[in-house]
């Protein structure tokens, strides 16, 4: 089990990130969250297969459809992995 805890900046808040990066991981059967922060960017915590957590992190550099990602910053985790994924 991996976990991984991202930032991601540029037009990433109003445009349906959180509610895209939930679906994403629940298609790769990974735990964790996606948050806005007060800066602007949003924070997402992975945790799952090594595979799993690579797949999402490169996702976060695209994003959904209507979202300008500028960089996607991760560092590994240690933490007890959560039950599911939420948004907050």
């Amino acid at each position: 089990m991996q976990c991984m805890r991202c930032h991601v900046s540029g037009r990433v808040q109003g445009v349906f990130f959180r509610a895209s990066t939930r679906h994403e991981a629940q298609r790769l059967g990974v735990t964790g969250y996606a948050r806005n922060l007060q800066d602007g960017r949003v924070e997402v915590l992975v945790c799952g297969s090594a595979a799993s957590v690579d797949e999402l992190c490169a996702w976060l550099a695209k994003g959904p459809p209507m979202a300008k990602v500028s960089n996607v910053s991760c560092e590994t985790m240690d933490v007890a992995p959560p039950a599911d994924f939420s948004i907050g």
